[in-house]
């Protein structure tokens, strides 16, 4: 059924998931796979802000995984836009020949910021910098893994949760329990929309795995890629114990208004609405990427 959310997907009931964390972005990447099939979700290129300068480090341990377990990549997919990394999706589909995909959302994030970065008629708004845009209940393969597709905005009008057997990948919806959930001042954002993608969450068996985009964690903890519904469902600090959806909304909307950009929203998005794609070199053989002034953030 179209959006049902009452079993998890069809294909390998339990499989294998390896999750790297990148600190820098306090971002996992997942490999997820069973027998010698497999998918990747959100990878990150390294990159520094100080001297603008990218590296393939992290996602190279990403490949080297997947040779060393002899997996063949059947996708890579993209549970939202990212704000607070740059995507390592190019780098990984031009080595591993895997297609890449991200939610049909994409489109409107890519209207709104192809106006702010002036990106001009060589970038066309359609989503084809992607090998597949998907819509909720869609399902794709990876060998006997079956992957169904939840739609679940409200961070991002693009966001996406992946289930895969008995986990659930959640993009940035919730986070740990103790830290709550994603903010929605972005364009598209909304809080009521996230609300209700969470609920649909909630709504998965209690046995399912929770496999998190982000983690923050507390002094005194290292990060945990894994949560639980039932964790989520009691604990979450800003929607756990069925708090009422205008209680949530008030939160996230006063929450939201204190916090200042990602620290990589600017060079981030600029590559990620193009699926992971640098900008080509000027004349002078030497890419660069833009910075709008003034407009994030407050205004003085």
């Amino acid at each position: 059924m179209h959006g049902d959310t009452s079993k998890t997907s069809t294909g390998n009931d339990r499989p294998v998931v390896k999750a790297f964390f990148h600190e820098d972005s306090s971002t996992f990447t997942y490999v997820v796979h069973h027998a010698d099939s497999a998918v990747i979700i959100d990878p990150v290129l390294d990159y520094d802000a100080a001297s603008a300068r990218t590296s393939t480090s992290s996602a190279n341990a990403v490949i080297a995984y997947v040779r060393d377990q002899k997996l063949r990549v059947a996708w890579i997919l993209e549970t939202h836009a990212h704000a607070d990394h740059l995507s390592a999706g190019d780098h990984l589909r031009s080595i591993l020949g895997a297609p890449m995909a991200i939610g049909g959302g994409i489109i409107a994030i890519q209207k709104h910021f192809k106006s702010l970065f002036d990106l001009g008629d060589e970038f066309v708004p359609d989503g084809h910098q992607f090998d597949r845009l998907l819509q909720d209940g869609d399902e794709l393969t990876a060998g006997e893994l079956s992957v169904r597709v939840l739609a679940t905005p409200g961070h991002t009008q693009d966001g996406l949760t992946y289930l895969i057997g008995d986990a659930a990948f959640v993009g940035d919806t919730v986070f740990a329990p103790e830290t709550g959930t994603a903010r929605c001042d972005f364009p598209g954002g909304d809080p009521a929309r996230l609300y209700h993608s969470i609920q649909k969450i909630f709504a998965l068996p209690a046995q399912t795995r929770l496999f998190l985009c982000h983690d923050y964690p507390p002094q005194g903890r290292s990060e945990a890629a894994q949560s639980s519904i039932g964790a989520q469902r009691e604990r979450n600090v800003h929607v756990g114990h069925q708090t009422p959806e205008a209680e949530f909304i008030a939160l996230r909307r006063t929450r939201d208004a204190t916090l200042p950009p990602p620290r990589l929203i600017l060079p981030a998005l600029q590559v990620n609405i193009q699926g992971g794609r640098l900008p080509s070199p000027a004349q002078n053989g030497i890419a660069y990427l833009k910075l709008p002034l003034n407009q994030l953030g407050a205004k003085t």
